[in-house]
């Protein structure tokens, strides 16, 4: 199978997961999304006060490796077993997703173009590029109605790991993308460019 890996960057908050969402709604026997979250590294040895502290928008945080073993796997046409982590426990869960190959993978994640072995599989590598302020409010109203954390803890978490770590890692990271979407998920005219660009991967697929 001739796969197109798809790498989708950008801050917390940036719309890339919705980008991603719709992307694989349009296409749902073709494109698999891959999250990097997923591969947060596994936290059995700490306490839950312990994980909470985890810094987890620095890249030591992530099991990238893993996810480049897995990604080599499914571009050599061979099923994966993913992780899953759990936002609630601060740790991967017991369960693991098996993920077979597609035609188009999709990989989402704020640090997926800051390491240079991961950023160098992409065919084609998106940076979704939001205003600050949009982004920390998607986040607010992420974490505290989808994950159950208070205002007082995302807010305190944006401020000592988030921005920092967004300036340091994520927005330097733009730079090694291919094309640079303004506007997350609203910006319909990026949509239908990247839309285009897997109709023509698969259309050349099946010639």
């Amino acid at each position: 199978m001739d796969i197109l890996l798809i790498g989708m960057a950008g801050g917390s908050g940036s719309g890339k997961s919705t980008i991603t969402r719709r992307l694989a709604e349009l296409f749902p026997d073709a494109v698999t999304v891959v999250n990097h979250d997923d591969y947060y590294k596994a936290q059995d040895d700490l306490s839950m006060e312990e994980r909470a502290k985890t810094n987890y928008d620095h890249p030591d945080a992530f099991d990238t490796d893993l996810l480049i073993y897995h990604l080599k796997q499914l571009k050599l046409g061979r099923k994966i077993q993913c992780p899953q982590y759990d936002y609630t426990v601060h740790n991967r869960s017991d369960a693991v997703r098996e993920i077979a190959p597609s035609p188009v993978i999709i990989v989402d994640g704020i640090l997926i173009f800051e390491n240079a072995e991961l950023r160098n599989l992409f065919d084609i590598r998106f940076y979704v590029d939001t205003d600050a302020d949009e982004r920390v409010l998607r986040r607010i109203r992420r974490d505290t109605m989808e994950r159950g954390r208070s205002l007082e803890s995302v807010i305190n978490q944006y401020l000592t790991t988030v921005k920092p770590m967004h300036d340091a890692f994520v927005e330097p990271s733009k730079k090694y993308a291919n094309i640079i979407i303004p506007e997350g998920g609203n910006n319909v005219v990026a949509l239908e460019i990247i839309e285009n660009k897997i109709r023509q991967h698969l259309a050349q697929s099946q010639d």
